[in-house]
C-alpha cells in the first residue's frame, strides 16, 4: 500500500472527496531523512470548504445512531485489513519502534474503535429525573445528552493513529461531525484514515474531513471559526494557550490536552535495580517523545549513586536504533528541529550545572535525527532541564529525602499529566500516588492506558479528559426538558 499511495500522492477529504493540491510538501522518514513522499499543502480555502461541509452533514448524522455505530466499525475493519501497510508506514513517517506498532501506534487505538461503537449503543442518551414541582409547578423532568456539534481536531505526530483516532472515534460516536488537522510532521497517517473513510465505510459526506498542511493559520482557523464548536488539541502547553485565545472569541468549547515533565518516584523500599531499570525503559521509548512519559527520576538520597549507575547502563544498552527492528525500544525522534531543540537543553543542563552519565549528544550516524539516550545528574528541580517539557530521550535523576520530599517534588512542576511510584510495601506506595497532583498514574509497572480510562492532566497540561466514558462526554452537551400538567 506504501508504494501504491505515493504514486497517487497523498489527498485531503474534503466533503467525501479525495482532494489533491497543487502546492504539496515532501515526507521524511526520520531515521534516514528519505523522502517517502508528498501530501497536500491546504489553504485556508481547504480548511473553509472542510467547515462548511462539517456544517452540512451535522443534522443527519447527529440523529442517526445506527449509522454512526455501522460507520465506526467498518473503519475499524478496514484499519485491520490494512494494518501491514500502515505498520510500516508509521515506523517510516513517525520513526516509531516497530513493537509500538503492535500497541499504541496502530493495533490498541484501531481496537479502541469498537468500544466507542459499543458505548454509543449502551449509552444512557436520557435520563428519567422524575416528577418535581418547584415553585409549585407540577412538572415532568427528562435529561438529554446531545452531540456538540462541528468538531475542530487538531493532533500532534508523535502518536499520530492513537491521537487521531483517540478524537475521532468519541467524537463520531456522540455523534459529531469533525476536521481534523494533523501535525505536519506526519500527514501521510492522517491522509491514509481519510482514504479509508471514503473507499471503505458508508461515512457521509462531510462528516469526517482531513486537512493537511504546514500553514499554522489551518489551526487558528479552526480555534476561532464561529461555526466550529468544539475544539480538541493535543500539543505542546504553549500552543494550548493560543488554541484557547482562539476559542474564547466565541466561548466554544475546549479541550486540551498538553505538556508534561512527569516524576518516576522510587520508594527506599523498592527494588532499585527493578525500578530504575524501568524508568529506563520508560523514558527512552519512542525516543521518549510521549507527554505521559516520566522524565524526571526520583531517587533516595542514600542510594542516588547506585541508581545513577543502574538507570544509565540500561539506558546505554537500549541505545537510539533502527526504528523498523523489532528489537528497537529508542529510535530517532521526529525532525531536525526536534533535534536540534533537544540540544540546545543538553546544553543547558551542562550550563545549569548537569552532567552526563550517558549520552549527552546526537548519534554519529550519517543520516536521519538521532539523539542517545541521556541521563542527566547534578541538577535540582528548579533547573530548567528538571522543570520544561524537551520531548527527547532524555531523563533528569535527582535525590529524595523521604515520602513527603518525593511528593513534594513531583508536585513541584507547573505540569500534572502522569506519574509513577515504585515500592515494596504497596498500600504505602498508594498513599504516595494519592498525593500527586496529576491525572494517572502508575504503581508498581500498574498500565493505565486503556480505551475505558479517562486520560488528561491538572494545572498546565491540559483541560478535561481523553477517552473512557469522561472522554465521550466532552464531544456531548446536556439539556433538560421540563413539561408541565
Amino acid at each position: 500500500m506504501l508504494d501504491s499511495w505515493a504514486a497517487r500522492g497523498s489527498p485531503l477529504l474534503i466533503d467525501g472527496e479525495l482532494v489533491t493540491c497543487d502546492e504539496r510538501f515532501e515526507t521524511l522518514d526520520p531515521a534516514t531523512e528519505e523522502v517517502i513522499g508528498t501530501a497536500a499543502d491546504a489553504t485556508l480555502g481547504h480548511l473553509d470548504a472542510a467547515i462548511a461541509a462539517a456544517r452540512r452533514a451535522f443534522d443527519g448524522w447527529a440523529t442517526d445512531l445506527p449509522l454512526r455505530v455501522r460507520c465506526l466499525r467498518q473503519l475499524r475493519k478496514a484499519l485491520v485489513r490494512h494494518a501491514d501497510e500502515l505498520r510500516e508506514l508509521t515506523v517510516r513517517e513517525v520513526g516509531a519502534p516497530r513493537f509500538l506498532t503492535y500497541g499504541a501506534q496502530l493495533d490498541t487505538p484501531v481496537a479502541d474503535l469498537g468500544w466507542f461503537a459499543d458505548l454509543a449503543e449502551t449509552y444512557e442518551w436520557t435520563r428519567d429525573l422524575g416528577r418535581a414541582a418547584p415553585m409549585g409547578m407540577v412538572s415532568e423532568r427528562r435529561l438529554l445528552r446531545e452531540p456538540v456539534g462541528v468538531v475542530g481536531a487538531i493532533t500532534p505526530w508523535n502518536f499520530p493513529h492513537q491521537i487521531n483516532l483517540a478524537k475521532l472515534g468519541p467524537a463520531l460516536a456522540a455523534g459529531n461531525t469533525v476536521v481534523l488537522k494533523p501535525a505536519p510532521d506526519t500527514p501521510w497517517c492522517a491522509a491514509a484514515l481519510g482514504r479509508l473513510l471514503a473507499e471503505e465505510t458508508d461515512t457521509p459526506p462531510g462528516v469526517v474531513n482531513i486537512v493537511t498542511g504546514r500553514d499554522h493559520a489551518l489551526g487558528a482557523r479552526l480555534a476561532d471559526d464561529p461555526r466550529v464548536d468544539l475544539v480538541s488539541f493535543t500539543g505542546s502547553t504553549a500552543t494550548g494557550r493560543e488554541v484557547m485565545r482562539g476559542a474564547a472569541e466565541n466561548l466554544k468549547k475546549v479541550f486540551l490536552e498538553l505538556g508534561g515533565k512527569s516524576a518516576f518516584i522510587v520508594l527506599d523500599d523498592a527494588d532499585l535495580r527493578t525500578a530504575c531499570s524501568y524508568a529506563a525503559f520508560t523514558g527512552v521509548t519512542h525516543a521518549g517523545q510521549g507527554c505521559a512519559i516520566t522524565t524526571r527520576l526520583l531517587v533516595p538520597r542514600a542510594r542516588h549513586d547506585e541508581a545513577v549507575e543502574i538507570t544509565a547502563r540500561v539506558m546505554a544498552k537500549l541505545g537510539a536504533r533502527d526504528p523498523s527492528d523489532d528489537r528497537t525500544v529508542c529510535g530517532p525522534v521526529i525532525s531536525a528541529r526536534q533535534r536540534d531543540r533537544i540540544e540546545g537543553y543538553l546544553k543547558l543542563a551542562a550550563e545549569e550545572g548537569g552532567s552526563f552519565a550517558t549520552g549527552g549528544h546526537r548519534s554519529d550516524r550519517d543520516k536521519g535525527f538521532w539523539i542517545e539516550p541521556t541521563l542527566i545528574t547534578g541538577l535540582t528541580n528548579r533547573s530548567r532541564a528538571a522543570r520544561e517539557e524537551i520531548f527527547g530521550p532524555v531523563l533528569v535523576i535527582l535525590p529524595h529525602d523521604g515520602d513527603d520530599d518525593a511528593v513534594r517534588l513531583a508536585n513541584d512542576s507547573p505540569y500534572g499529566l502522569s506519574g509513577a511510584v515504585h515500592g515494596d510495601d504497596v498500600e504505602r506506595a498508594r498513599a504516595v500516588a494519592r498525593r500527586l497532583r496529576t491525572g494517572t498514574v502508575s504503581v508498581n509497572g500498574g498500565v493505565w492506558y486503556a480505551a475505558d480510562v479517562p486520560f488528561g492532566g491538572y494545572k498546565q497540561s491540559g483541560v478535561g479528559r481523553e477517552m473512557g466514558v469522561a472522554g465521550f462526554e466532552e464531544y456531548l452537551e446536556t439539556k433538560v426538558i421540563a413539561e408541565g400538567g
